[in-house]
């Protein structure tokens, strides 16, 4: 998508005449038209010559973004965010008030309240008209560009609001001359009735009333919508601007866009790390809640990766640079939210085509509205003063930022908190989705096989046990064996086991095998061990139950000798069971989708939580399943591998873990830099905030315009006697767009985490909870239950309890401290009790 600045838009309207001229250039596939960043987003094979031609022909100006630069400093795109406007519109309105304040003094202030006036106009009425007269041509000029662009807008055929707000003001201002012409002719004639009767029909101060309060909202909304930006501005603002190079034992600071991808940088503590990097020496920890929204810094270590505007706070360190300039984390995530920012979600089409024809349809009611009110006997200035209301009254502005300020502040809230949507749509869609796919290595679990479970044989010692293993594990290069390395190494006991182990050999498969001493030593599956020794019952059964929970029982022999049992597992992330149930609880059907055999699938699904589990399925399977899953409803793809890619794609929304691979993070709609689960239920909660956010602002703007037109037009005076004055009208204008970007700001304060505003969708079973149904003869009991501290307590409890007769379904949460079990007849509490007591556990309560 090729990306252009747009100067000269002033509401919806120039937006949708912007978009509509440049959809019509050959070569154009699509356009979007941001008015919130005066910027254009095109894609197709026409040449940006020929687009500027087009936006220029349609009476605005353009220029390609970074045109000056192949590669625009941070700072530049900082500067390019900068609130310009705001600064010129308070000059404007400054000048205009001092001038207003004199010109109503005049106006009102002696007319209707009799203030004093110099002895030299005292009764000179034509005097008092060519002072207020000049008074607002000075206002006029000061507000000059209303009129400039409003009548540039008329000649190019394409109205704006600019346009409604020069007509309003110059009608005004033209009645009220023609009226201190006529009052003239009557003080020559001494016609002094019809002197009073035109100094009435003077709307002066109405003129420059409506271009000082337009200003004021003007000013407002400018301000608003600076703020809508903060969230990217504060990402700019992290980057680094110079960095430390090392080469040849000396340190250069330069700056940071002179770094190259393999250059040697160092980094002290306290110390914002300049671009991508992976450390060659040293050890630190970093802060990288710039990236992540994570406040609690990182430990690094040689081979580490490092990132761009995240701040070293300890260590010093030697880094090689990996990705520099627009190829940083930090770089690619600012242009994520900056291409988010130039799309347009699906809704904003509603606004858009009633933006397009707005303002000409308002010119024609503002003429009808005259026209009518002279047929109906009224005299001119009375039927003026309700079409200039008409005018100054209607706000495309409001239409069209309901959405983009609602989308760029959403934007903004999920950067902040490691949630990126690369478009509109997604940031919209996300909230509509009815079923989370979930990849399970590296999204539900930790990616990584761990150590879970220590079972030694008949008086055989631990250490004995853990020093073969560690002996034939470490020459393997499995990934079942380095989890048994990585175990050992981190229990600081490394040197405890430290001989060596000879005639190493690998059965692909199966097994390890070699000699310790002169002791033969085997590792391995059952069907492997079982060729070197006996096992007995009771570990074959303990073995069963480890693989049911989803862990991998690996057998270690010494001799003829079965020296146990070390079970390793791909465990679950803190967060995933909890993250499960929040989808859940939003009435979300959650799937687990893995290559793994179902009987390791299903454990993990039920430890997890998940509604249904898809194993087996191989890579290109994803994709399928995903295709299938759509033909039941919209589907969210969440995964972090490269065979994820595809079925990130087919899915109606794709989710990339921000630890993933670039392939994955590439084929998503949205990135969880944080790469934790939890994230997944936040941005769904984020995208409904935001949607709602949407309606409110599309449901204020239709509301007032829907309202204020007919008032402003005077069709409650034949009922309720109501008029507007054309400077309350200006008034209710200028604070239109305020209100309705103040309310996307709102945004700002959601709690992307609290579950307490989810909508909780209940299963039909828990209506009946510790009621007894005559007509399944079910009921259920909630358990209190003290000292499970894991998703691995909730499964030992829940597999003791469905076990007891009677129990057909426990629902355990280590979180609660409960277990919610379903009986199909009545069992004694006492039972259910000593099942879970049997485990370690303990009951306080069944009720």
């Amino acid at each position: 998508m090729e990306q252009y600045n747009v100067t000269g838009m002033s509401c919806a309207a120039c937006q949708a005449r912007v978009e509509k001229a440049v959809s019509n250039v050959p070569g154009v596939e699509s356009c979007s038209v941001s008015l919130l960043t005066n910027s254009m987003g095109v894609e197709g094979t026409a040449t940006p010559d020929v687009i500027i031609k087009a936006v220029e022909a349609a009476g605005y100006g353009a220029s390609v973004k970074g045109a000056k630069s192949s590669s625009p400093s941070m700072q530049e795109q900082e500067d390019a965010l900068a609130d310009k406007t705001t600064p010129v519109l308070k000059k404007r309105l400054a000048a205009s008030v001092i001038f207003l304040v004199v010109l109503m003094y005049f106006s009102m202030g002696h007319m209707m309240w009799g203030w004093p006036l110099p002895s030299v106009l005292e009764g000179n009425h034509v005097a008092m008209g060519l002072i207020q007269m000049l008074l607002t041509i000075i206002i006029m000029v000061i507000n000059q560009h209303f009129f400039i662009s409003g009548f540039k807008g008329l000649l190019h055929r394409s109205p704006n609001m600019d346009t409604l707000v020069a007509l309003g003001s110059g009608a005004a201002f033209v009645w009220s001359t023609y009226a201190l012409f006529a009052m003239t002719d009557c003080q020559v004639r001494g016609d002094m009735a019809g002197v009073m009767h035109y100094m009435d029909e003077f709307y002066f101060e109405s003129a420059a009333m409506i271009l000082t309060l337009i200003t004021v909202g003007k000013m407002l909304e400018a301000r608003s919508k600076g703020k809508t930006t903060d969230a990217l501005k504060s990402l700019m603002k992290l980057a680094a601007k110079t960095a430390v190079l090392y080469a040849d034992g000396q340190e250069t600071c330069v700056p940071v866009e002179q770094v190259m991808t393999g250059d040697i940088f160092v980094v002290r503590p306290g110390e914002n790390i300049p671009v991508d990097g992976v450390i060659i020496e040293g050890n630190t920890a970093v802060n990288e809640s710039a990236l992540t929204g994570e406040s609690i810094p990182v430990d690094k270590q040689e081979g580490d990766q490092v990132s761009a505007a995240t701040l070293n706070t300890s260590g010093y360190i030697k880094c090689r640079a990996t990705r520099v300039g627009e190829d940083t984390t930090l770089s690619k995530i600012i242009q994520m939210v900056s291409d988010a920012a130039a799309t347009k979600a699906p809704i904003a089409k509603i606004a858009d085509k009633v933006s397009g024809v707005f303002v000409p349809a308002v010119i024609i009611i503002a003429v009808i509205t005259i026209v009518v009110w002279l047929l109906c006997g009224k005299d001119l200035g009375f039927a003026l003063a309700r079409g200039i209301s008409v005018l100054v009254i209607s706000c495309p502005c409001a239409l069209g930022l309901a959405t983009p300020v609602a989308i760029m502040v959403g934007n903004g809230v999920g950067a902040k908190n490691g949630i990126m949507f690369k478009t509109a749509v997604s940031l919209e869609q996300t909230g509509k989705m009815q079923t989370v796919a979930l990849d399970k290595t590296g999204t539900i679990t930790e990616g990584e096989p761990k150590v879970t479970d220590i079972i030694t044989g008949d008086r055989i010692p631990q250490n004995e046990l853990i020093a073969i293993a560690y002996g034939l594990e470490r020459k393997s290069e499995h990934p079942l064996a380095k989890a048994v390395v990585n175990y050992v190494e981190e229990s600081g006991d490394k040197n405890s086991f430290a001989e060596e182990v000879t005639d190493f050999k690998a059965v692909a498969g199966n097994g390890l095998k070699g000699m310790l001493d002169t002791n033969i030593v085997a590792g391995g599956n059952l069907k492997f061990i079982s060729e070197y020794c006996n096992i007995s019952d009771d570990l074959r059964y303990k073995a069963d139950d480890l693989s049911s929970e989803g862990k991998t029982p690996l057998f270690f022999a010494r001799n003829n000798k079965l020296l146990g049992i070390i079970a390793v597992a791909d465990t679950i992330k803190k967060d995933s069971p909890k993250a499960i149930r929040e989808l859940q609880n939003m009435g979300i059907r959650v799937v687990m989708i893995t290559g793994d055999n179902e009987r390791s699938a299903k454990a993990i699904g039920k430890l997890a939580g998940v509604d249904e589990v898809i194993a087996g399925v191989l890579p290109e399977g994803k994709e399928k399943e995903i295709a299938r899953l759509k033909e039941q409803g919209s589907v969210i793809m969440v995964g972090d591998g490269i065979n994820d890619a595809p079925a990130l794609t087919r899915a109606d929304i794709g989710i990339a873990i921000g630890a993933g691979t670039d392939v994955a993070i590439d084929a998503a709609d949205i990135v969880l830099m944080k790469n934790r689960l939890s994230d997944v239920p936040a941005a769904i909660r984020l995208s409904k905030r935001t949607l709602t956010n949407i309606h409110e602002n599309l449901f204020w703007a239709f509301f007032y315009n829907c309202i204020g037109i007919p008032l402003a037009a005077g069709a409650w005076i034949p009922v309720f006697g109501w008029t507007l004055n054309p400077m309350f009208g200006a008034a209710a204008m200028s604070l239109s767009s305020f209100c309705v970007v103040t309310n996307a700001l709102r945004l700002n304060l959601i709690k992307i985490y609290d579950t307490g505003k989810d909508h909780i969708y209940k299963k039909k079973s828990s209506k009946n909870k510790n009621k007894t149904t005559k007509g399944d003869k079910t009921m259920t009991k909630t358990m209190n239950i003290e000292g499970m501290m894991c998703g691995h307590c909730e499964a030992t409890v829940k597999k003791a309890l469905e076990a007891v007769d009677g129990v057909t379904e426990a629902v355990v949460s280590h979180e609660n401290g409960t277990a919610v079990v379903t009986l199909s007849k009545e069992v004694d509490n006492d039972v259910l009790k000593k099942a879970v007591e049997d485990k370690d556990y303990k009951v306080t309560a069944v009720k």
